[in-house]
């Protein structure tokens, strides 16, 4: 058992959560029980992954989406239901967001570039003056499907309009789809990110760039079961990854 406090404050300090402006009220979003002996994991806060997190016995709620941002609506609704769901629960609820997108260890961009490999990293992708996405270079060129192998998705979205022997990618998760033209500046081969805009297909046409989108959801579970590893470490608490499938 952990109070928490204690691990909110080490996740806080250990994520460097004050680095980057974030529409995200990072941290504790709901306050529930004081003391901690379980806690789970996810990428979205939504009433199923409340109701999974009871019927697990969970204390404490850690995702990367949480349910608090800089516009947060009145408590009505599906918000209120789900606020109302936690109180009535006593669980904690924790959000870390673009924190979990930047890490240098844990984060989403920096666990994708491990899974594939990538050597000669170097910081991409700027956002309210932090670069908070890795682009880096393949030790051997992969194809497309080599690569989506690797990541353990099949991508929602491909525009094949780069070279087929890739060297060289750029990583930003989730909604990163702006970072395109980023990308493409760097001189990657391929551009790999969650989600896609109409932009995209002829941006990757005209540039000659690859780009893939994996899905928002799949593009940032690395990050929180990264994460959990180090708090499972760290405190004496059960952790368990409760994972809400979304193919979006």
């Amino acid at each position: 058992m952990t109070a928490r406090n204690e691990i909110v404050s080490f996740i806080n300090e250990y994520l460097k959560s004050e680095i980057i402006k974030d529409s995200s009220q990072n941290g504790l979003q709901v306050e529930g029980k004081d003391d901690v002996k379980k806690i789970v994991f996810g990428v979205s806060a939504n009433l199923e992954f409340f109701k999974r997190a009871v019927v697990s016995g969970a204390d404490m709620a850690i995702v990367h989406h949480g349910i608090l941002w800089s516009d947060s609506p009145r408590v009505t609704g599906v918000f209120r239901r789900r606020v109302k769901f936690l109180l009535e629960n006593n669980i904690n609820l924790c959000a870390w967001h673009l924190p979990l997108d930047m890490h240098e260890e844990v984060g989403n961009n920096a666990r994708i570039a491990e899974k594939l490999g990538l050597k000669k990293l170097e910081s991409f992708g700027e956002y309210h003056g932090v670069k908070i996405g890795f682009c880096g270079v393949l030790k051997a060129p992969l194809s497309l499907k080599e690569i989506e192998d690797k990541i353990g998705f099949n991508a929602n979205t491909i525009f094949d309009f780069g070279p087929r022997e890739i060297r060289k990618i750029a990583v930003v998760s989730g909604g990163g789809q702006d970072m395109f033209r980023a990308a493409a500046d760097a001189h990657a081969d391929l551009f790999i990110t969650g989600s896609a805009e109409e932009f995209v297909q002829e941006y990757a046409r005209e540039t000659g760039v690859n780009f893939m989108a994996i899905g928002h959801y799949n593009s940032e579970t690395f990050g929180v079961k990264a994460l959990m590893e180090v708090v499972r470490k760290k405190f004496k608490v059960a952790v368990e990854f409760i994972d809400v499938e979304n193919r979006l």
